[in-house]
């Protein structure tokens, strides 16, 4: 039989997950509203921020007051690892609003053919997000720390896009206000994927009690 603070826990993941459904949705219709030029989608995104942003406050809320509670270190780790995930898939929501905002203006224009790339990036971004919290909830370190390497990819296929519309822009200056508009779509789904992976990191931290973050960079920065 579950203690109090067990399901208090419990809840706290639950409301997580639940924060998680949303983003994922918002990030998705965002995109959806841009490829099918659909303002009423795009205007629901912003319903599903103020979810999100609301859901972001009781996980907050819920943690502080289990704090004082957790009796082990590795039950403190988990609150704490809750709270900097929901404050990655808020950010995560907020990058959706501004896909949104950017669909709204393109939607009043003839598209440019590089708005095919956005949809391979999305799902990029948002599989990495979905494979960190599958981790996070089958307390599987070692696919968190697997799919790390996977932001490069997104890193460069944002590239990409950012060189093609770059390169059209000058070419047909007519172009440049829906290509500045584009990048910002491709940028925002690439911090998708950065979430995703500080995500990723925090359930590394959760279960292995070692913290990756900058670990790359600084190895980087040694060699």
């Amino acid at each position: 039989m579950q203690s109090h603070f067990e399901k208090e826990i419990s809840d706290l993941k639950d409301r997580l997950l639940t924060m998680a459904s949303h983003a994922e949705t918002a990030v998705r219709r965002a995109v959806e509203a841009l490829m099918t030029r659909d303002l009423e989608i795009a205007s629901q995104v912003r319903e599903n921020e103020d979810i999100i942003d609301r859901l972001e406050v009781e996980i907050d809320d819920v943690a502080v007051h289990l704090l004082s509670k957790a009796p082990l270190a590795s039950d403190l780790r988990l609150i704490l690892v809750a709270m900097k995930i929901s404050q990655n898939l808020e950010r995560v929501g907020d990058e959706a609003s501004k896909i949104a905002k950017r669909s709204r203006e393109l939607i009043q224009d003839a598209p440019l053919k590089q708005v095919i790339q956005i949809p391979r990036l999305a799902d990029m971004a948002l599989a990495m997000l979905k494979a960190s919290l599958d981790a996070f909830v089958n307390h599987d370190p070692a696919a968190a720390r697997a799919l790390i390497p996977r932001d490069k990819e997104v890193d460069a296929l944002n590239k990409d896009i950012y060189r093609e519309l770059a390169s059209q822009m000058v070419e047909d200056p007519g172009t440049i206000a829906r290509g500045l508009n584009l990048i910002v779509v491709a940028k925002s789904l690439e911090r998708v994927a950065d979430h995703a992976k500080n995500v990723a990191e925090e359930v590394v931290y959760l279960f292995e009690a070692q913290d990756i973050r900058h670990t790359a960079a600084m190895k980087a920065s040694q060699e």
